[in-house]
């Protein structure tokens, strides 16, 4: 499965410098903000959609129904923020699953999502896959890998240079706007939330599957 759209390059203060912390304020030859960009969106699993219940009877949602439980781990970025115009980021996963009931074989297939996320609310592109567990006769436990992946278009990666001049751009102790810290600028702050996409991975939930997570 794979997602093929132009993005923005990530540059949000997360992925700013080496061994300063994050929005730190230089001081060593004037004051100025260090930051580094990547082309690679941070990868994660949003909340309560890492895990799946599925129960014996429908809505039943007792322990004594629990039939099968399942969960997303291990997730990993692959990505190359070097890669010339168009830049392709991965995600792979591990589901593992236990199921009550171990007699006879059996299989169960998963949905989950892959989504890229813009600002940290606006979806922009979504894609639905499937996992296939297969329990053997007598086995409780199963397990599975998946992926997903995006394409980013690095033309449409960069910041305006007057954004990333203000953010970059070394300060005299002397200047009128040497004390402020040009993340804090309403102005820049739009433009990095612009700037921000994320690659999110989790389990396809219904409205109660959803609801059990959030509220068990």
């Amino acid at each position: 499965m794979n997602l093929r759209l132009p993005l923005v390059l990530l540059l949000a203060t997360a992925a700013l410098a080496g061994c300063r912390t994050k929005g730190e304020l230089v001081l060593d030859n004037g004051i100025g903000v260090s930051a580094v960009r990547n082309a690679c969106p941070a990868v994660g699993i949003p909340d309560y959609t890492g895990n799946i219940t599925m129960f014996t009877q429908p809505g039943v949602t007792d322990a004594r129904a629990i039939d099968v439980v399942a969960s997303m781990t291990q997730v990993r970025a692959d990505c190359d923020p070097k890669a010339s115009a168009r830049v392709h980021s991965g995600v792979r996963f591990v589901v593992q699953a236990r199921r009550a009931d171990t007699h006879g074989a059996r299989r169960v297939v998963l949905p989950y999502f892959v989504t890229v996320l813009r600002g940290g609310t606006a979806v922009v592109a979504k894609r639905i896959g499937q996992v296939t567990l297969d329990f053997a006769d007598g086995q409780a436990r199963a397990e599975v890998s998946g992926s997903g992946g995006a394409t980013i278009d690095k033309g449409e990666a960069s910041l305006p240079r007057d954004i990333a001049e203000r953010i970059t751009r070394r300060r005299q102790a002397g200047d009128a706007d040497a004390a402020s810290d040009p993340m804090a600028d309403p102005e820049v702050k739009a433009a990095l939330n612009r700037a921000h996409f994320e690659l999110l991975v989790g389990f396809q939930l219904t409205d109660q599957q959803l609801q059990y997570n959030a509220t068990r």
